[in-house]
């Protein structure tokens, strides 16, 4: 791939001057050849796999950080869905958790996925032992991230799984009540399920994948948002979308050159390049900023949603004509608590809980670090999450839920959960029920356009 001098420069300016980063590297690793009913040889196989595939890849992207002078954020893992490799119980669950994280720490790992199950269709006995062990995984474990896809366009919505899900989130809050229910974060529950995705708490290694492969997660908000600032309101929104089709181009040759070299010398596959604006809780490194600049006086104001679906769809077509390997979720991420600019959207009530959702029907994830009061009730959470699900199902586009009930806080009051996942404004909540609906249980059955052979 050929760089011209004047795009090194002009990748320096928005490094030095507009935030621009690689806002993850996330190695995927096969443990199908690891799967073993024996715990402790399961365990010591699939760590061994970890250390054989991950003990360069630190040290590996401090050295391309120093090289080409572009941040990479965070280096993490991505495993096989762990309930199709290993038929454990709760506790069995738990002990293999917690040698995954003590890998992690050792290979200097800031997040490990792959505590996943797929869902969607029905719950087998070991996923339901999972799905039990998931509120001390992620509350006992500072790196392990878990997901489930629970519904797809192809087979409808699992509703009995989404119910028991919200159960143990609610759990899951409840043990780390002291940091504002955080080990939620580090759960999404999922519809269309992208295999490839390097972001997390979302991540696994898909089935299809090689043995081990390298994704990328470009992160441009700041980039975009900069270049929007000297544009002003000169031109339309069709010249506007050219525009952020440009720099999503050079944004996302940088993340390439970078991954297909990363690859190369960890002697592994390169996947892909996620394009997804993917915010900070840092000042100008805002979507919701970006969508002000187009020009709704805040975020959740009439016109955010279109205005958010002309920065997806030009991000993805900038982006696509610079790779040849574009997968993940791309597009732009609104999670609440990472962007600055969303969480004040949110505090000043621009922003709520049903707008959030309808602008998830054009963004690349769904309903992301969302902070609800801590009385929300399990059929309440299980209702929000079959509302997002159904927007996924309909439209077959991935989407999906990362939500926090705030143990004892109220809508109106902050949580505080730190580093690149911020702070929010806890949401209110409509305060009608829907715990009929939730506890008839059942598949909610897939649509027409499901039948597509």
């Amino acid at each position: 791939m050929f760089i011209s001098p004047e795009e090194i420069l002009e990748t320096i300016r928005m490094i030095q001057l507009e935030k621009l980063d690689i806002r993850t590297v996330t190695l995927g690793v096969s443990l199908f050849d690891c799967s073993d009913s024996q715990r402790d040889m399961f365990v010591k196989k699939s760590c061994n796999k970890l250390f054989k595939f991950g003990q360069k890849l630190k040290s590996t992207l401090l050295d391309l950080e120093k090289e080409f002078g572009l941040p990479i954020v965070n280096a993490r893992i991505a495993v096989t869905p762990i309930s199709l490799v290993f038929p454990g119980d709760v506790e069995d669950y738990r002990v293999v958790a917690q040698e995954f994280d003590r890998v992690a720490k050792e290979l200097q790992i800031d997040f490990l996925g792959g505590f996943s199950a797929l869902v969607q269709k029905g719950v087998t006995k070991s996923e339901r032992f999972l799905i039990e062990a998931l509120p001390y995984i992620l509350s006992e474990n500072q790196t392990i991230c878990s997901s489930f896809n629970v519904a797809s366009t192809r087979s409808g919505i699992n509703a009995d799984a989404v119910y028991l899900i919200s159960q143990k989130i609610k759990k899951a809050a409840a043990l780390s009540k002291e940091r504002d229910g955080m080990a939620c974060a580090k759960l999404v529950v999922f519809a269309n399920a992208p295999e490839d995705n390097p972001f997390m708490a979302g991540a696994f290694h898909g089935t299809g994948e090689a043995d081990a492969v390298l994704n990328i997660g470009v992160s441009g908000p700041g980039v975009v948002r900069a270049a929007l600032e000297k544009i002003g309101y000169g031109l339309s929104l069709n010249q506007l979308s050219e525009e952020i089709k440009k720099l999503a181009f050079k944004i996302t040759r940088m993340g390439e050159l970078i991954g297909r070299e990363a690859a190369k010398r960890l002697g592994i596959e390169f996947g892909v390049v996620d394009l997804s604006l993917a915010p900070t809780p840092l000042p100008g490194d805002s979507v919701a900023e970006i969508l002000e600049l187009i020009g709704v006086e805040k975020m959740g104001a009439p016109g955010s949603t279109a205005a958010l679906m002309m920065l997806v769809d030009a991000v993805k077509k900038g982006g696509l004509m610079a790779s040849s390997r574009v997968g993940g979720l791309s597009g732009a991420f609104i999670p609440v608590s990472e962007d600055k600019g969303t969480a004040e959207a949110v505090g000043k009530k621009a922003l709520n809980l049903e707008k959030l959702e309808a602008m998830t029907s054009v963004c690349s994830v769904g309903l992301d670090m969302i902070a609800l009061p801590g009385d929300t009730s399990a059929e309440t959470i299980a209702g929000i999450i079959l509302d997002e699900m159904a927007i996924g199902v309909a439209n077959n586009k991935t989407t999906a839920c990362r939500l926090i009930p705030v143990p004892g806080k109220k809508a109106g009051e902050w949580a505080e959960f730190g580093g690149l996942l911020g702070r929010a404004p806890i949401i209110e909540v409509n305060f009608f029920g829907c715990q009929n609906f939730v506890k008839r249980g059942g598949i909610i059955p897939a649509p027409l356009t499901s039948l597509r052979n």
